[in-house]
This record gives C-alpha cells, structure tokens and sequence, in this order.
C-alpha cells in the first residue's frame, strides 16, 4: 500500500471515510488521524516515511490527511474516540506541535463537536482491560487493525463484534468531559 508513496495510502481510505457513518476508533499509541492537527500528522507520517517508505511525499500525504477530515463536518456521522492517558504523552513532533495537539483534545472533550466524543482511558493498576492494538470500526461491517507492518481489515461478524465489545469495555473505563479535560490539561502543564 505504501510502495508508491503515503499519499496515495492516504487517499485510498477516503472512500470507507465517506460511506461509513458510525466510527470508532481506540488507540494505545497515538492521536487518530481524523483529530489531527498538520503538525502532528507531519511528525507521525514522517516518521512512517524514515523507516519504511522511500518515496517522501510527506507533504502531499499531510494535505491529503487534513482534507479527509472534512467527514468530521459532513453528514450525519458520528464519531467516539478512544485514547489511552499515554497517548497524550507519547509526544510526536516538538513541544509546540504537542502542545497544540493536546489543545485539539481538550476542545473535543469540551465538546466543541457535539456528534464526536473523545474518551480517554486512565493509567491506573488494577485496570479490568489493558490496552490493545489501534483500531477502528466502520459501521458495523469492517474493522482496521494498526500493526507495525501495516493494517489488517475483518469482516466477519464475529471478529467485528469482538472489537466492538473490546471498545465498550474500554469506553466503559474512559474518562469524558471535564474529567477528560482534566487529563489533557496535565498533559499540557507537563510540556514546560
């Protein structure tokens, strides 16, 4: 998917981005790419692009990513994300791209969309679920799984309801609103 450049990998999604209209996404590790800010999908793509893509289309695949993100605004979807406490502190890019994507947070958890809900899972001992591969469901048909390698996508029935049970469970654990905000806000107050 990558061999020709990460725009084109970029660009290859749109079209399950604008049939899906219920999308859930969890992730352990970084910010999803539909509440990216420029910068941050800079510092992640560029990162992609070092260790395994040798075609540096960066920029392209940045303004690709940014566009696709006009779903957030169209149409009746809705969006819950999901993030582990690590995230907000597994820094891409230098302190002022972490800075105002961790702003980018705090406004979703103040609700500035009120069709997105940005959850996000406290580090804590004792947890019932630990955290999980990066993924996301689309509808209730497909879901993607982020490896290292790439993604994997399912389709069968049983293996979308797992994950869907998987996000419950972890939506379930998550702190939203204020107490979300409370989080984003020490994760900002820790950049300096």
């Amino acid at each position: 998917m990558e061999r020709a450049g990460l725009r084109r990998a970029q660009e290859a999604r749109l079209p399950l981005y604008e049939r899906t209209r219920r999308f859930r996404s969890y992730s352990s590790w970084l910010v999803p790419g539909l509440i990216q800010t420029p910068g941050y999908t800079e510092a992640v793509l560029r990162a992609v692009q070092r260790r395994r893509v040798p075609i540096d289309d960066v920029a392209d695949a940045v303004a690709v990513r940014m566009d696709r993100q006009r779903v957030l605004y169209e149409g009746q979807r809705r969006f819950a994300f999901l993030v582990e406490e690590s995230v907000l502190r597994n820094g891409h890019g230098d302190e002022d791209t972490q800075a105002e994507q961790l702003e980018r947070l705090r406004l979703l958890a103040d609700g500035e969309l009120p069709h997105v809900s940005l959850g996000v899972v406290p580090s804590r001992l004792g947890r019932s679920r630990m955290p999980v591969e990066g993924f996301w469901i689309y509808d209730k048909a497909q879901v993607n799984v982020e490896l290292v390698s790439g993604y994997l996508t399912l389709t069968q029935p049983s293996e979308v309801g797992a994950y869907a049970d998987t996000f419950a469970s972890l939506a379930d654990m998550a702190a939203y609103g204020e107490n979300a905000r409370r989080l984003i806000t020490t994760a900002i107050n820790s950049l300096g």
